[in-house]
């Protein structure tokens, strides 16, 4: 029977750490909407271009994610014991393979772009103008995987208000730079598209600085050359133990979102228009939804580090009944906005009108995806139970939607919203199996070796 918890100490906990990661998500889709306004008032290929690039940075967006969740994990459960050196060495970890990653990433776009964009495009105006995008804007993954670590660090580690606070000064700095370069305010030069880019990457610097600076602070935690080129096995064969399979996971679910942009790109310029608007308010609207994820995944965490299981099973409990909420919410205000989205952009009529389709599909789709995300990369990776999604999106992404949207696109020739709705059905498929693998509670243990303290 699940322990009865102070209802105000578990709210308390729960909003203090919400606000500043919703704020972050918040802050983050934000930039990707002031790309949308601002290109769309440049023309609409300029908008399907640079949506269709950003897919690189989704894709290298995935790793870090993946590299980040590992770290989350265990800095959690060991933050929860106070075990610093340990988070120090978890720390290490991430940013040894973080920028491993960084550096192919940021290569390709560089060398190569235009074979990027062809497998998003086939039309020779969005391939060129993507081009233009990626070499410009390469440099901001390698900056990316530098921060991202030791931002995921200060979030486990009673600095989530602190951590929000420099994503959110770097995406104001981002949305103003993106205003001034597109279009030329000011003495600043007219630089479009390479703009949008340029501003991505002088954020990114900034926030790498801001964050260089907070770890030399005395009671921050430290990226300690010693800890990162450590030889502990032990930590690092748990780091990869509950690590692989979120990448994994992370990856399976990704490309086939890909795939999704992937196949709206290949039906033309305004059905990858509308795609990148109704992605784009979908992400505005869940952005509470995975502030929920995020600190559930570092609430349950703690408290399963600390040995205290049925606390964190009643607190997964509530964080399942908070996420439907919330989901339900986000539905409700994207059918709301609506009659609203088509003056915040240049798009053709007929973009329009498979725009207004699509956002009554995502209206449906955020409260699947509300629940999923808080079960899957919250409850259950905080208790390293990250084999389950892998296996879960496999079924439902690469069994299911994408080959459905393949066949509906290519060879029944559907029209674009249906292609739309049946892409956008997995995580509506999936909610009975993640309910089910959630009362089973293979997520709730300790994953800290509080026994066997690991060695220097």
């Amino acid at each position: 029977m699940a322990e009865k918890i102070n209802e105000k100490d578990f709210r308390r906990k729960l909003i203090r750490l919400v606000i500043p990661m919703a704020l972050q998500q918040l802050m983050l889709a934000l930039v990707s909407f002031s790309d949308a306004v601002m290109m769309g008032f440049l023309d609409q290929d300029s908008l399907s271009a640079v949506s269709l690039a950003g897919q690189v940075q989704f894709v290298f967006g995935l790793f870090v994610f993946s590299v980040t969740n590992g770290v989350s994990i265990l800095a959690a459960q060991y933050w929860g014991i106070r075990d610093v050196k340990s988070v120090e060495k978890i720390l290490g970890i991430g940013m040894k393979l973080l920028v491993l990653i960084s550096l192919p990433f940021t290569l390709c776009a560089l060398i190569c772009p235009e074979f990027l964009m062809r497998c998003f495009a086939s039309e020779t105006v969005l391939i060129e103008k993507g081009s233009e995008y990626l070499r410009a804007v390469a440099l901001s993954y390698f900056l990316l995987g530098l921060s991202q670590p030791y931002l995921c660090i200060m979030k486990n580690c009673g600095q989530a208000g602190k951590s929000s606070l420099i994503s959110s000064v770097s995406v104001v700095l981002n949305i103003f730079l993106n205003w001034v370069l597109i279009f030329g305010i000011g003495f600043f030069p007219r630089l479009e598209i390479r703009g949008a880019a340029y501003a991505t990457v002088i954020s990114k610097a900034a926030e790498l600085i801001w964050t260089m600076i907070i770890m030399q602070k005395k009671d921050s935690i430290k990226l300690r050359m010693k800890l990162i080129i450590h030889n502990d096995q032990t930590l690092k064969k748990d780091y990869w133990k509950y690590a692989l399979p979120l990448m994994g996971n992370n990856l399976v679910w990704g490309i086939g979102f890909t795939m999704y942009s992937v196949i709206m790109g290949h039906l033309g310029s305004d059905a990858a228009a509308a795609n990148s608007i109704a992605n784009i308010v979908k992400n505005l609207a869940i952005c509470l939804c995975q502030g929920i994820s995020s600190a559930g995944a570092v609430l349950v965490g703690i408290e399963l580090g600390q040995g205290l299981l049925e606390k964190a099973k009643t607190y997964g409990s509530k964080l399942c009944h908070i996420s439907l909420i919330c989901g339900t919410a986000s539905g409700a205000a994207i059918l709301c906005v609506i009659p609203f989205v088509r003056y915040f952009s240049t798009i053709t009529p007929e973009a329009h009108s498979y725009l207004k389709v699509m956002l009554v599909v995502s209206s449906y789709y955020v409260i699947g995806k509300a629940m999923n995300m808080t079960v899957i990369s919250g409850i259950f990776a905080a208790g390293g139970d990250s084999g389950f999604g892998f296996k879960c999106d496999s079924v439902t992404m690469w069994c299911i939607t994408v080959p459905l949207g393949l066949v509906c696109a290519f060879l029944l020739k559907l029209p674009v919203p249906v292609v739309y709705a049946v892409i956008n059905i997995d995580e509506i498929v999936k909610l009975p199996a993640v309910y089910s693998h959630y009362k089973k509670y293979h997520w709730v243990k300790n994953l800290t070796r509080t026994s066997n303290m690991l060695s220097a």
